[in-house]
């Protein structure tokens, strides 16, 4: 389908089908600047305890400065980072921005993402995206020898380790001090010209040979929602696809990673779980590292957005790629319906440890049913609080006893989302961490957690990183990538 240019010059963002009030209209200009309302959640938790300002991140963002894991500087103040998720002028992480304009036939959905019609919104005439070279990496475990526990007064963790719930005989950090405000390294230009940039790609990719560093001072000083205007600003002054000349002048692990930073947030990890589920093989990794880290809101833009341009069913393809406890486990995160209350309730913390405790430890087998239940559905801050009882019933902590009563891919789904719920960044600093480590390197791992997290705590992941592995993220990077590849990456990681 095709959508027209407007008399300003560019052309609209087209709303979702079905005529769904929750979502944008067709022909409007840009998508709002925070989440679209979850919807659904579940009533806020009854019961004391935690303050409601150690809960999950609201649209608005944390206020003022908190404190990191022991040892880490704070990670804001106030103004400082402008809410969960994106900066001024950039649209809120997963907010439906599947803009047409992204590939043909070659992205491997039926019709493309924004098909080839006659006036579409920046569609290549033919080819598309195509898959990341090589693929993605199998997901890995994540139990960290001698990883030391997270809690309040104890050393920093360990080169390697994990914070993780507190030592037995220790207080419980509030969950703030775990999830703190966050900031992205990438923001929108102040002094944005959507044509001027333009124009400078594509003086770089005219004539005989390419200015790569050009390239690189545009697309990685631009917000998302800046670079899709530059997309259209191009398209409209030399009749010419953006993506499709970028394709053509770059190649390899650089090209791969600009034509991601020019995906939409939302289509983006879509494109990601249909890339790691078609074709032969399913690559756990990706399904796991997006459907466990998402908030409600970004995975029910991300099943939409998975409908509306591969026209495929995102639970019917991971039931068909998955099997056990671990099928059962990601289509529970598919319904993006956990609770996302910022109360902590401390009864039903206590309560539902003693379950995780009688259904693994304290028992011979394990009820994975109630493992699901509880980590499913629970807010992060819940969890976080059943993190902490569970160190005090067991004295031993809960990802550990994760590790002991499972193994394989469901193992790795359970403590993803236990790790993002004591410390999301830390989460993403292992990630990239076990992309680098070791010989050779992950590199589509490496490209898609740099770049979905660069507007959102790419800020904090690099203080996480410096604290788990006694190196900066930087250095790593420059030690395990070479030429434009390294430059741009570390032009987005603020370097």
């Amino acid at each position: 389908m095709a959508y027209p240019y407007q008399s300003s010059g560019f052309p609209g963002y087209p709303g979702y089908p079905g005529n769904d009030p929750s979502y944008p209209p067709a022909g409007q200009q840009a998508f709002p600047g925070g989440q679209y309302p979850p919807g659904g959640a579940y009533p806020p938790a009854a019961g004391g305890g935690y303050p409601a300002a150690g809960g999950f991140p609201a649209p608005g963002g944390y206020p003022g400065a908190m404190p990191a894991y022991p040892g880490a500087p704070g990670f804001g103040a106030p103004g400082q980072a402008p809410g969960y998720g994106a900066p001024p002028g950039a649209p809120g992480y997963g907010a439906p921005q599947c803009a047409p304009g992204y590939g043909g036939p070659g992205f491997g959905a039926p019709g493309g993402y924004g098909a080839p019609a006659a006036g579409g919104y920046g569609a290549p005439a033919a080819g598309g995206f195509g898959a990341p070279p090589g693929g993605a990496p199998s997901y890995g475990g994540y139990q960290q020898p001698g990883a030391q526990n997270y809690g309040g007064g104890g050393p920093a963790p360990v080169p390697g380790g994990f914070p993780s719930g507190p030592a037995p005989g220790q207080q419980p950090l509030p969950f703030a001090a775990a999830m703190t405000a966050t900031q992205g390294t990438i923001k929108a230009s102040s002094n944005f010209d959507a044509l001027a940039d333009a124009e400078k790609l594509r003086k770089a990719m005219k004539g005989f040979g390419t200015d790569e560093q050009a390239i690189i001072d545009v697309v990685s000083n631009r917000s998302n929602d800046q670079r899709q205007k530059i997309k259209a600003a191009f398209k409209t002054a030399y009749g010419k696809d953006l993506i499709k000349d970028l394709k053509s002048e770059l190649s390899g692990h650089v090209e791969e990673l600009i034509i991601a930073l020019f995906m939409p947030p939302t289509y983006y990890d879509a494109w990601s779980l249909y890339n790691a589920m078609k074709g032969a093989g399913t690559k756990e990794g990706v399904l796991i590292e997006i459907l466990c880290s998402r908030t409600n809101s970004e995975v029910r833009n991300i099943v939409a957005c998975y409908k509306s341009e591969f026209g495929r069913d995102i639970e019917k393809d991971v039931r068909s790629d998955t099997s056990g406890h671990f099928e059962r486990l990601l289509v529970s995160m598919c319904q993006g319906n956990r609770d996302e209350s910022q109360n902590v309730n401390v009864q039903q913390a206590e309560q539902d440890a003693q379950r995780l405790y009688q259904a693994g430890e304290g028992k011979l087998g394990t009820d994975e049913s109630s493992f699901n239940l509880v980590l499913a559905s629970r807010s992060f801050p819940q969890l976080k609080a059943v993190a902490d009882a569970y160190a005090r019933i067991s004295k031993r902590d809960l990802i550990s006893a994760i590790g002991r009563e499972f193994s394989g891919h469901i193992e790795d789904g359970l403590k993803a989302i236990l790790q993002c719920a004591i410390n999301r960044p830390a989460y993403f600093a292992e990630r990239l961490y076990k992309a680098m480590k070791g010989a050779g390197t992950k590199d589509s791992t490496l490209i898609r957690v740099v770049v979905t997290r660069s507007e959102i705590d790419l800020v904090q992941i690099k203080q996480a990183f410096v604290q788990m592995y006694q190196k900066s993220l930087a250095s790593m990077i420059a030690g395990d990538t070479s030429g434009d590849y390294r430059k741009m990456l570390l032009a987005i990681t603020g370097q």
